[in-house]
């Protein structure tokens, strides 16, 4: 198992869309940010959802997206909302 499939959120599908979009490692995601993986991931899955850019959020951060905080939450909600048209 390696350091970004131990991060919370990042299960066993998303760990493999990752690598997909060239990110493999905790420090390329960090640098990358969630925002712009979310991106690179509706190129290649353009039904990814919100709970998915939470997610990505949320290993950032190391804490479960469930716990962002309310003003992180409507921040991505607005940047999803944007790309999502």
């Amino acid at each position: 198992m390696t350091d970004l499939e131990k991060l919370p959120n990042i299960g066993k599908e998303l760990y493999k869309i990752l690598q997909q979009v060239g990110i493999n490692s905790v420090e390329e995601l960090k640098q990358t940010g969630s925002e712009n993986t979310f991106i690179r991931i509706k190129t290649i899955d353009p039904s990814a959802c919100i709970s998915k850019l939470c997610a990505l959020e949320g290993a950032i951060q190391g804490i479960r997206w469930h716990n962002l905080s309310k003003e992180k939450k409507q921040e991505l909600k607005d940047f999803f909302n944007i790309v999502s048209k």
